[in-house]
């Protein structure tokens, strides 16, 4: 399932995936993200929490909208962390 599905702007991801590059924003969303289990990640609270703490991290201004649709493609995911195929599908989505 492709993320432009959800109205996420193929834009937003490549500026993302451009931060991402710089070591020490890639540790500190590491941080964030360690520790995140498959329940985590199904919870609304808990994703809109890392969506805005990520958000900050990578200094991105999100609508209320955006983080809505930024919600949506988590929870529709079903992502696992320690599942190693479901790693490999959202890098492949996002490559």
């Amino acid at each position: 399932m492709s993320y432009t599905k959800f109205g996420i702007k193929p834009e937003f991801v490549e500026r993302v995936k451009y931060k991402m590059k710089n070591p020490v924003t890639k540790d500190r969303i590491k941080q964030v993200t360690n520790g995140l289990t498959k329940y985590d990640l199904q919870d609304r609270v808990k994703v809109k929490k890392l969506i805005r703490t990520s958000a900050s991290i990578l200094q991105e201004n999100l609508t209320e909208s955006s983080e809505d649709k930024l919600i949506q493609f988590v929870l529709a995911q079903r992502i696992d962390p320690n599942n190693t195929l479901h790693l490999i599908k959202l890098w492949a989505m996002f490559r």
